[in-house]
């Protein structure tokens, strides 16, 4: 077991103020794995001063500077990716093939693309040749409360970090209490490179404490958080006395639009998918819409799919997902799999339960549902979990609409060899990311969404503007 019950402050590593230790469960074997202590709010002070402290002489520092510190951190996080991938496994579940590539990968991914963002960026550019004694000015934003979920660590701590560095920010990252262990890694990741004290500071805490200290703290300029809507509406109601910046990343109900004229990989593709990273992903394809003449078909890949896909440990080397995060995931994913069956939807693969052999650990058998309309809770409640419904449309206008009635809006999905329709229907469709035939957004594409998914854009160059302020500057010489 291990024990990590110090935070990173003002560039050392200390103990916490008030000690209250919390257990880090492997949810592979629900076994205690690390000891973190949870901040208070004197530690959360302590950071924000730091970082307070920090900000005038980092956020002068030059272009060169900053590329100069961000590229010797990608060198680090390269060469300890083997650590990172074990550290993301045995705190999420993870299995360790994802962890090792999409994972881990992913964090390597940003690095890279904000480091290129950052090459290309002129903070300082004219307003136009009508007005030659004009300038416009970037600036960093202030003192940034960065706060990460659990699902895709270093998916999200470089997306902020980073971001936040490259613009000349200084910041204090609270990860998730329940995966801390990556987090603690990318610190001394940080440490490694040689940033300056108080540049970057982490304070471990759960949300109702250091997230909402950070959160309403007067010192703070910007909050960026990554989580739940009703989280997210709760930090936004906490900022507001303070009207500072927040920028968030919310859930998702992704719709997948299956048109008749589909490539015939399109239903499986859908449903890996859905179930990659054990379903907890803010993205996923989870509503898969089905045109009537391919539905049943779409219906018997898609059981088919499910019960072919393995589920085992997050150390077992292969092709499998593992446990979801926790106790309370588990008992969420188990409660909505019996309201789906409740409400009458026709359940055509796994159902309620672990998997047979799989009694220790959070596992959940993968989950078809059948005969789902929109209306109904399965279809409108973000499972966050292997839970994927199939929802028959006659018409182009009626997928749309199907689409579209959602509260959610972060990333919706199109199947359709007809380039034109399906160009079309991606204009129509309420969501800041739209994948067609099982593409992938490129390198630097801005991800967010719309509605209650959140606002902001994370990734590139809009990643990077999430961090800056605008200033007009007349009378230029």
């Amino acid at each position: 077991m291990l024990d990590k019950r110090q935070f990173y402050i003002d560039g050392q590593w200390v103990a916490p103020q008030a000690s209250h230790d919390f257990d880090v469960i492997d949810p592979s074997t629900e076994e205690v794995c690390a000891v973190i202590s949870l901040g208070d709010e004197a530690d959360t002070n302590t950071a924000v001063a730091a970082a307070r402290q920090a900000f005038d002489s980092w956020s002068q520092t030059s272009k060169a500077e900053r590329l100069v510190l961000l590229e010797k951190l990608q060198t680090i996080y390269n060469e300890r990716a083997d650590e990172m991938a074990r550290a993301i496994s045995t705190e999420m579940g993870a299995p360790i093939a994802l962890a090792s590539t999409s994972q881990c990968g992913a964090g390597s991914s940003h690095i890279k693309n904000l480091i290129r963002a950052l090459k290309g960026y002129e903070f300082d550019q004219p307003l136009g040749d009508h007005a030659p004694d004009n300038r416009i000015l970037h600036e960093a934003i202030g003192v940034c409360a960065l706060i990460t979920p659990w699902n895709w660590p270093m998916n999200q701590v470089t997306l902020k970090v980073v971001a936040a560095l490259a613009a000349g920010c200084t910041m204090v990252l609270k990860p998730s209490e329940i995966a801390p262990l990556s987090s603690l890694l990318f610190a001394e990741m940080i440490d490694q490179a040689g940033f300056p004290a108080g540049v970057f500071n982490l304070v471990n805490g759960d949300g109702l404490g250091v997230g909402s200290q950070l959160s309403g703290h007067p010192e703070v300029d910007m909050v960026s958080f990554t989580g739940s809507t009703r989280a997210g509406i709760a930090i936004t109601k906490n900022a507001a006395d303070t009207v500072k910046r927040v920028a968030l990343e919310l859930g998702g109900k992704g719709a997948n639009i299956v048109f008749a004229d589909a490539d015939e990989k399109a239903v499986m593709r859908g449903v890996r998918h859905c179930f990659n990273n054990s379903g907890q992903s803010c993205n996923a394809p989870t509503r898969m819409l089905v045109e009537r003449s391919l539905y049943e078909q779409a219906v018997a890949i898609a059981a088919e799919t499910a019960n072919k896909t393995a589920v085992n440990t997050a150390s077992l080397e292969g092709h499998h997902i593992g446990p979801v995060v926790s106790q309370m995931q588990y008992d969420k994913i188990q409660g909505l799999i019996e309201q789906g069956i409740n409400e009458g939807g026709r359940l055509v693969a796994g159902g309620l339960g672990k998997p047979e052999g799989l009694e220790k650990g959070y596992y959940v058998r993968p989950t078809v549902f059948a005969d789902i309309h929109n209306q109904m809770t399965i279809a409108r409640e973000e499972v966050f979990g292997p839970v994927l419904v199939l929802i028959p449309f006659d018409t182009e206008e009626e997928a749309i609409s199907i689409a579209n009635d959602s509260p959610y809006g972060l990333t919706h999905y199109v199947q359709s060899q007809d380039s034109e329709k399906a160009n079309r229907v991606a204009r129509k469709l309420r969501a800041g990311m739209v994948q067609i035939n099982g593409t992938f957004l490129g390198a630097g594409s801005p991800f967010g969404g719309y509605k209650q998914s959140g606002n902001g854009r994370e990734g590139g160059v809009w990643g990077l503007e999430d961090f800056l302020e605008v200033k007009a500057v007349s009378g230029w010489n």
